[in-house]
């Protein structure tokens, strides 16, 4: 009797769910294709390669070395993201969270007047306590008491935080510098603000013709458009070595000075920075997911627990090798957005920043405009999650609303999930609802309502 032939071509190895990658990752059984993860980790990359520069440069002014800064963040993001991808494996990009950065350079080395050194201790220290409440389940545990208004809530904050961020950075939305609202509309016929809408506009079109990698392709076409027309965008190589170190300043591997880090000068700080992490990567986490379509009907993300420890030891990680403090990147809802639904797009998204360290030219070459389209349409996306909301509820619902605004007016995530866990404990107290309150929700307000009133709050 003939043995059956095998099945050729790509399609029958990798579509069919036989192939090794498409098996590890659960590729078909997510409703992807490996294509579209791969084009889904290269629009997350470019969508968060901006990192790699804005980190360095606030680390820089803090005393960094500039370029060991710019390896370091190369390498945290790329290790975080591997981890998230191949263990995890879910599609969460993990980098140098910028928030975190500010507060290392600013709050402590200037604002303290602690030595780079130290605050790299403190770095490290902060990953030790993030890992210990992730591995310990404290995390996993709080995203079992959010309420679901506050995640949804947190989801549409997310959006509108990501919107405002993409407007101001191509200069549409900007400071009001005269009397009246904080924020004004900047100039509507600059070139950049121009790019960005017909950008978005252009994903409009391609994403409702269904056309494969359509946020990538519009990313590629504008940054072309700006090297042709736009003089700041320039080409200037495509190699580049990595140096460790600059003239004058030592390696930042392995320098961090954790028992300076241990003083009671630099202790509440480092716990500020566990806290601001936990809840922030937590939230970012649990939308991202969301959006992947990866939480089931309880709430629980697919592999959460491995994702919150593989986010928190990426900041043990940025200790070591000279980075700030590491979280998982909103930025990873593009690559959702694009179709992302396994953890071979965070595994192409950390191989491509190894590949960065070696080509750090090539990377300037995509401007702010290029990747703001893709950051307006998926905050536009995650708005969606106002339909998730039981308007039944109404204290469920409003508190919901609460964080989400309060996002995006303080520009800090955990001060709006710090409000909607507060008004909604109050709200059901009052409502002569306290009995569909859970010990855990009223412990988590009760915390963070501490951590504010005491002046830790990032």
């Amino acid at each position: 009797m003939p043995l059956p032939l095998p099945k050729v071509g790509a399609e029958s190895a990798i579509g069919s769910g036989t192939g090794k990658l498409d098996q590890y990752f659960q590729i078909t059984a997510r409703g992807s294709t490996p294509r579209r993860e791969v084009i889904a980790g290269i629009t997350t990359f470019l969508a968060m390669v901006y990192s790699v520069f804005v980190v360095p440069d606030m680390l820089g002014k803090a005393g960094f070395d500039v370029s060991a800064v710019f390896v370091a963040v190369c390498l945290t993001t790329a290790f975080g993201s591997l981890i998230m991808g191949f263990w995890a494996r879910l599609p969460i990009a993990v980098g140098c969270a910028i928030s975190l950065t500010a507060f290392t350079a600013f709050g402590l080395v200037l604002g303290k007047g602690i030595s780079p050194a130290v605050a790299l201790g403190a770095v490290f220290l902060t990953g030790l306590v993030f890992t210990a409440i992730s591995v310990t389940g404290v995390r996993s545990w709080i995203l079992q008491n959010l309420p679901a208004g506050v995640a949804h809530g947190t989801g549409v904050g997310i959006g509108l935080f990501l919107l405002l961020i993409a407007s101001n950075d191509v200069g549409m939305v900007v400071k009001n510098a005269g009397p009246g609202l904080p924020v004004a509309l900047g100039h509507i016929t600059a070139f950049p603000v121009v790019m960005s809408i017909l950008g978005l506009a252009a994903i409009f079109g391609l994403e409702r013709r269904r056309v494969p990698g359509g946020i990538l392709i519009v990313v590629i076409a504008i940054s072309i458009i700006g090297l042709i027309f736009d003089p700041a965008v320039k080409f200037t190589g495509v190699f580049a070595w990595p140096a460790l170190s600059s003239a004058g300043h030592p390696s930042l591997i392995g320098a961090m000075d954790i028992k300076g880090a241990l003083s009671m000068a630099v202790l509440p700080s480092v716990l500020a920075l566990v806290m601001t992490a936990v809840f922030d990567a937590t939230g970012t986490i649990r939308a991202v997911a969301g959006q992947a379509g990866q939480v089931n009907e309880k709430g629980y993300i697919l592999n959460g627990g491995r994702a919150l420890t593989a986010d928190s030891l990426s900041s043990i990680f940025a200790g070591i090798v000279g980075g700030a403090p590491a979280a998982a990147y909103i930025e990873s809802t593009v690559g959702t957005a694009a179709g992302a639904r396994t953890g071979l797009t965070a595994v192409v998204v950390g191989l491509l920043f190894l590949a960065v360290i070696f080509f750090s030219p090539l990377a300037g070459l995509v401007p702010s405009y290029a990747t703001a389209p893709a950051l307006m349409y998926v905050g536009l996306l995650m708005l969606g999650s106002v339909s998730k909301m039981h308007m039944e509820d109404t204290i469920d619902a409003m508190s919901g609303l609460v964080c989400a605004v309060f996002i995006v007016l303080t520009c800090n995530i955990v001060t709006g999930i710090m409000l909607g866990f507060c008004t909604l404990v109050v709200g059901r107290i009052v409502a002569g609802e306290y009995r569909k309150l859970t010990l855990g929700t009223v412990a988590i307000a009760i915390a963070l309502a501490i951590f504010y009133g005491g002046g830790w709050a990032i």
